[in-house]
C-alpha cells in the first residue's frame, strides 16, 4: 500500500459532466453519429451536417480523408466530400481517428501517461475491438467506440486535477499495484465509473457504457457482460505489443474465461491481430499527413 499522503479530491456528477464538456471533441457528435448510422434511413448529407458542427474535428476529418486509409489522394475540400467518398461502412472508423487525434493533444499528467501513448492506446484498443467483435459475431461499430473511448475516465480525472497535483500525489507504479486503487484514494471514484457516468449522459448506448463501467472484470459479475470482456481481450492485446497503460496491466492477463465470456477463441487472435495492426498503421500514416 502506498505511504504517499491521500489527498482526496471528491468531485460532484456536475464537476464531472462540466470537465467533460471542455474536451476538446463534442462527444455528442459521436453520439449522435453512432445513433444515425444505426438508422439505415439516415442520408449522407445529414451526417456530414452534424460533423459540421465541430469545426476543429470537420477540419480534421477532412485532412484524413484524403489519406491512403481512405482512398485519398489529396482532393477533398470539404466534409461533405470527405463523407461521400468513404461512405457509411468507413465513416465511423473516419470520425474516429480524427477523434483520437483531438482528445490527446496533451499529456495526462497525473497518471503519467504521454500524449502519443493516449492516442496510441485509443486507436489500437479500437482496431482491436473492432477485430475481435467481428470474430465474435457482435456489433463492430459498438465494439469500435468502446475501445475509442475506454480511456475518457482517464481524461476526465486528470483534468480535473491538472497543476493540483504535487510530484509525490501522482500516479507511480512503485507505490500503486493500479490507476483504480490510486484513483480511490486521491478521487474516491474510479475512471471506469467516470466514463460510464459522461457517456450515459451524452446518451451513448446502455450497452456501451457497462462495457466500460466493467471492461477490468475486476468483480465476478462483470464477467457477464460480453461487451466488457471483449474490450479486456482487446486491450490484453494492445499490453502484448506495448500500446497499454503501466497503471491497468494487472488487469490484462488474457484467460479462458475471459474469452468465454467475451464469445472468442484463442483461434481469433491472429487475424484480429493483424486487422488491427494493419489498421492501426495506416491510422498512424494519415495523422501524420
Amino acid at each position: 500500500m502506498s505511504l504517499a499522503p491521500a489527498v482526496h479530491h471528491a468531485f460532484s456528477r456536475e464537476k464531472l459532466l462540466q470537465i467533460a464538456r471542455s474536451l476538446p471533441a463534442d462527444l455528442g457528435v459521436l453520439s449522435k453519429l453512432g445513433e444515425m448510422l444505426h438508422d439505415i434511413n439516415s442520408e449522407l448529407d445529414a451526417i456530414a451536417g452534424l460533423l459540421r458542427r465541430d469545426v476543429a474535428l470537420a477540419s480534421r476529418i477532412v485532412r484524413i480523408s484524403n489519406s491512403p486509409m481512405f482512398g485519398g489522394g489529396g482532393q477533398v475540400a470539404s466534409i461533405e466530400e470527405a463523407v461521400n467518398r468513404v461512405g457509411f461502412s468507413e465513416i465511423l472508423k473516419l470520425v474516429g481517428t480524427a477523434t483520437a487525434a483531438r482528445f490527446t493533444e496533451r499529456s495526462l499528467e497525473g497518471y503519467g501517461i504521454s500524449a502519443v501513448k493516449l492516442r496510441n492506446n485509443m486507436l489500437y484498443g479500437a482496431f482491436a475491438c473492432e477485430a475481435l467483435a467481428r470474430a465474435a459475431g457482435t456489433d463492430t461499430r459498438v465494439a469500435y467506440t468502446a475501445g475509442l473511448l475506454r480511456p475518457l475516465g482517464l481524461m476526465v480525472l486528470d483534468r480535473a486535477t491538472r497543476g493540483q497535483l504535487g510530484p509525490h500525489q501522482r500516479y507511480h507504479t512503485g507505490q500503486w499495484q493500479s490507476y483504480s486503487a490510486w484513483e480511490g484514494s486521491i478521487f474516491g471514484v474510479n475512471n471506469c465509473e467516470v466514463a460510464a457516468l459522461i457517456l450515459d449522459e451524452w446518451r451513448f448506448p446502455v450497452e456501451l457504457s457497462g462495457s466500460i463501467r466493467a471492461h477490468y472484470l475486476a468483480r465476478s459479475g462483470d464477467f457477464e457482460t460480453p461487451l466488457g470482456a471483449l474490450v479486456n481481450v482487446a486491450n490484453g492485446l494492445a499490453h502484448r505489443v506495448s500500446r497499454s497503460f503501466a497503471g491497468e496491466a494487472c488487469w490484462w492477463e488474457i484467460t479462458a474465461e475471459k474469452l468465454q465470456a467475451a464469445g472468442l477463441t484463442e483461434d481469433d487472435f491472429e487475424p484480429a491481430i493483424q486487422e488491427t495492426e494493419a489498421a492501426f498503421e495506416a491510422a498512424i500514416a494519415a495523422l501524420a499527413m
